[in-house]
């Protein structure tokens, strides 16, 4: 946290100072530095609705590394020095206002270890050749579990959430209600006794033993990257409080139950996580140095739920997070994942300059005119053209929306959505396309 005396801006001038000269780093030489100042000027300058020297570019390269160096996603998951090999492989021969990290790759043993429940990956779970992760939506909450929830967070978190996301924690759910350890508190080890406990407190040590022999050549990565001059456009992330309920706890079906049989706990169940997600966000760009947190928006699209649902249940807490954070100077990302046409008017509640709005499908014109002097925006070109479309025509989409959405700056052209396979020259193409024409 920062000193609380200084004001948001103060604040947020320091982020961008400490993003713009990290402390710690010992760049390439001089090139470099100025490379990665210039990068970061770039993204600050869009961020404050300002003109940069041009239009900054985030390739939206996802999982795109690994099959251009002739991997999959399976081998990339066992094989750490050759995931970073693919990785350094992309930086090399794509320019980029940012730099593609490995560190979205997990390990496949690690996540094998602790029994991943909520997520399926290639080999377990998916065929081998599967080229994306896929998160496993269930009923992590129980529909009667609200007042336990409501009640005791972090006893509901130890003995109902782990035990059902981590299958190496089943036993956590015949543990004694955490506060009875109160007065006596040798009770809360009582369980060790256990064998089955005694193995799911393994997998956590084995877990962590593997995940810190995972991150090294992963963090050494990103160390070389931000010294040839490559800054990361991510700091921290946090989620919607709406998100954590109905992505993480209760599913589509469950969530969509909770809005009309029991919409009260609900209310105050997301108003339960609220501080926790600003809290988080701050958290992970203390540690980083980044300012940007990050936000994946699930469930808040036009096709979910209608404007005044979205305006009951979603916005105002969101919203609550996001002014928390801009009061201590960070910046929210908002991915704003599938349409957001229906929602310009309402999220455009926002402080001017302080947040980016990244669009998947929405009509980034649309956006453009309603948010242009409120937010930056960044987007949206579609995954399915860079997928299958020729770099032409790449190109030719960029040059649209540099022309409209970068007309006086705040915009940052990426894609709608991340890829994996596809033609490199068409990720080219949209460097290309900024380099032509999006120089102010």
């Amino acid at each position: 946290m920062m000193n609380d005396k200084l004001t948001s801006e103060q604040k947020r001038a320091n982020r961008f100072d400490q993003w713009l000269n990290p402390k710690g780093v010992e760049f390439k030489d001089a090139q470099a530095k100025k490379g990665y100042q210039d990068r970061v000027g770039r993204f600050i300058k869009a961020i404050k609705l300002e003109k940069p020297d041009r239009v900054p570019v985030i390739l939206p390269a996802g999982s795109f590394p690994l099959y251009y160096a002739g991997m999959t996603l399976k081998d990339a998951m066992h094989d750490n020095e050759r995931l970073c090999q693919a990785y350094r492989k992309f930086m090399n021969e794509f320019e980029s206002d940012t730099l593609s990290s490995p560190m979205m790759v997990p390990s496949g043993k690690a996540s094998e270890i602790v029994n991943t429940l909520t997520v399926k990956w290639p080999g377990h779970g998916l065929p081998d050749n599967t080229s994306m992760m896929q998160f496993v939506e269930g009923e992590y909450m129980k529909a009667d579990e609200y007042d336990f929830f409501l009640e005791d967070l972090t006893d509901f978190i130890l003995r109902r959430y782990l035990p059902r996301s981590l299958g190496a924690l089943a036993p956590f759910a015949n543990f004694s209600p955490t506060p009875f350890v109160l007065g006596m508190a040798n009770r809360f080890l009582g369980p060790a006794v256990m064998p089955q406990v005694q193995a799911a407190y393994r997998a956590i040590i084995d877990y962590g033993v593997e995940t810190a022999k995972w991150m090294g050549p992963l963090m050494q990565f990103n160390r070389e990257a931000t010294a040839a001059g490559y800054p990361s456009f991510f700091g921290g992330q946090s989620h919607a409080p709406f998100d954590i309920l109905a992505d993480t706890l209760r599913g589509t079906k469950g969530i969509i139950l909770d809005m009309y049989r029991q919409p009260e706990k609900l209310l105050k169940a997301i108003k339960k996580v609220t501080p926790m997600n600003i809290e988080c966000g701050l958290d992970g760009i203390n540690m980083s140095g980044t300012p940007i947190v990050f936000f994946a928006l699930h469930k808040g699209d036009d096709t979910f739920m209608s404007n005044a649902q979205y305006e009951k249940f979603y916005w105002p807490t969101f919203r609550e997070v996001i002014l928390g954070l801009i009061e201590d100077g960070a910046t929210p990302l908002l991915f704003a994942e599938g349409r957001y046409d229906n929602r310009l008017e309402i999220i455009k509640d926002l402080p001017p300059g302080k947040v980016v709005w990244h669009f998947d499908r929405t009509d980034m014109f649309r956006a453009k005119k309603i948010l242009g002097d409120n937010a930056c925006i960044a987007g949206n070109v579609p995954a399915s053209l860079l997928c299958t479309g020729t770099p032409k025509e790449v190109k030719e989409y960029c040059r649209k929306l540099i022309e409209v959405c970068g007309e006086g700056g705040g915009f940052i052209l990426t894609g709608g959505a991340s890829i994996d396979k596809g033609d490199p020259d068409s990720l080219r193409a949209m460097t290309e396309a900024v380099m032509e024409y999006g120089v102010y």
